[in-house]
């Protein structure tokens, strides 16, 4: 690892490892910010030195890196290196509509699941005007929304504004959703496919003792299955 300073030295650490929480180590397994140096601030607008920024600059940018609410319910960076592992622990060959029958996934999260289905990509305000969720719903909603990116159904894939009827943009930028299996190409799922649940889950495993040696054995499984 090396002294991340901007925008490109936090790319490079993070195709060499390949994984990383995206904000502070507090789960006790590995994040990249623990080699921010000091010019390095959030919240500042400034592209090349504000991680804020970064989250965004991956999904535009970069093809090859995902970003959302992957690790403990909070924001996470998977490599595409490493996206069919977790996608072979996380989702297999599971299909959604089966999970809902079992109990396994929110009614609120299957409606969102399927207006992704019809449209392929959305912003969360259109997700929320064509899936008829309320005010009321918000808590219930920004659960499913998590759970979805959690089993790898659905991913983070950069943001847009509304518009009005004339089409002009306005207001703040929300994020944009797409279905997982449209956000890498088609040979990242498939490779998925091929790996075992055993071999997937080792692979992660043995990659977090290799960033982290200390970490804790039940964080650490917790981390990969999500």
């Amino acid at each position: 690892m090396k002294v991340i300073q901007n925008f490109e030295d936090f790319l490079e650490n993070l195709y060499y490892a390949g994984i990383s929480l995206g904000g502070e180590n507090s789960e006790g397994i590995f994040t990249l910010c623990d080699y921010f140096k000091d010019n390095v601030l959030w919240h500042t607008g400034e592209l090349d030195t504000d991680p804020w920024e970064w989250r965004m600059r991956v999904l535009n940018e970069k093809n090859d890196i995902a970003y959302g609410k992957l690790f403990f319910k909070k924001s996470g960076y998977i490599t595409k290196e490493w996206y069919s592992y977790f996608y072979a622990v996380r989702r297999g060959n599971n299909e959604l509509q089966e999970e809902y029958e079992e109990g396994k996934i929110s009614l609120h999260a299957k409606k969102i699941y399927e207006l992704l289905c019809e449209y392929r990509e959305l912003p969360i305000h259109l997700i929320k005007r064509y899936g008829g969720f309320s005010k009321e719903d918000k808590t219930m909603f920004d659960n499913a929304v998590t759970e979805l990116q959690m089993k790898f159904y659905i991913s983070m894939c950069g943001r847009a504004r509304k518009k009005s009827k004339s089409g002009e943009e306005f207001g703040w930028s929300s994020t944009v959703f797409c279905l997982a299996e449209d956000f890498f190409d088609e040979e990242v799922i498939k490779a998925a496919g091929k790996i075992g649940y055993e071999e997937a889950y080792k692979k992660i495993e043995n990659r977090v003792y290799e960033l982290n040696p200390q970490a804790d054995s039940k964080k650490v499984k917790k981390f990969i299955l999500g």
